[in-house]
């Protein structure tokens, strides 16, 4: 799991909430959320890399019951800061094997993981234990939700390893693959006023659709849904992105 300090501490939870990511949009973030308390059936929620509690929030004023599983303690005090966050609780760990104490409320009905969450588990065996930890969490007939892309891999020109994703007068970021070992570092370049730059890199394991369901056949889960978006759009073989299900079986 990505350590706190390097990726995600103080300097990146001041500006997280200021990004202008389609998945910030108000009525995408809205989608997300209704779709995620249809999903919770009026159980127990759990999110695995809750961060600054951009969903978390909006699924909890649904009404839904969120507790929430993250490394790092400047992302989590995004949360405390915000409206209702200290309704949320949050344990401060590694989402593939932290465990959340369910005796006294019960397991979960819903587990979840947002924008690509899943690849910031950098290993095979990591995210192999996401399933595992999530299924162990989750009530029969619960499901586990993944929203992650799909590997660009068909940008990459022959010979190359690089795929840029973003640029703009203030900044630029890229992707350098290794189609080996499927693991691949994000490297984001920002100009400030003052004309000085800024770099940081985040490190992550791309994930292919398949080999997602069968992590979940290997945890005892299996596929419900998959969609291309939160709106439900069928997935198709040029879909950029997908939103998986999988549920546990009730016997």
């Amino acid at each position: 799991m990505i350590d706190e300090d390097g990726h995600f501490g103080e300097r990146v939870a001041e500006r997280y909430d200021h990004s202008t990511g389609t998945e910030f949009q108000q009525d995408v973030i809205e989608q997300t959320a209704d779709l995620l308390a249809e999903l919770a059936g009026g159980g127990r929620a759990l999110e695995l890399g809750i961060g600054t509690g951009r969903i978390a929030l909006p699924l909890a004023r649904r009404g839904v019951p969120v507790h929430g599983i993250d490394m790092s303690r400047a992302m989590v005090a995004r949360i405390r800061a915000k409206p209702g966050g200290e309704g949320i609780g949050v344990s401060i760990g590694d989402f593939a094997t932290t465990t959340v104490d369910t005796t006294e409320d019960g397991p979960f009905s819903l587990a979840y993981l947002v924008f690509n969450t899943i690849m910031n588990l950098t290993t095979q065996e990591a995210q192999v234990a996401c399933f595992r930890n999530v299924a162990e969490h989750l009530s029969p007939g619960g499901c586990f939700v993944i929203e992650t892309m799909v590997p660009e891999l068909r940008k990459i020109p022959l010979g190359q390893n690089i795929v840029p994703f973003h640029t703009s007068p203030t900044g630029w970021a890229y992707t350098v693959y290794d189609t080996v070992t499927q693991d691949a570092t994000c490297h984001y370049i920002t100009i400030g006023e003052d004309g000085r730059g800024e770099a940081h890199t985040t490190p992550f394991r791309y994930v292919w659709p398949a080999e997602l369901d069968l992590m979940a056949q290997l945890a005892g889960l299996r596929l419900r849904d998959r969609w291309d978006s939160w709106t439900r759009k069928p997935f198709t073989e040029n879909s950029r992105q997908h939103v998986s299900v999988w549920e546990k079986p009730i016997s």
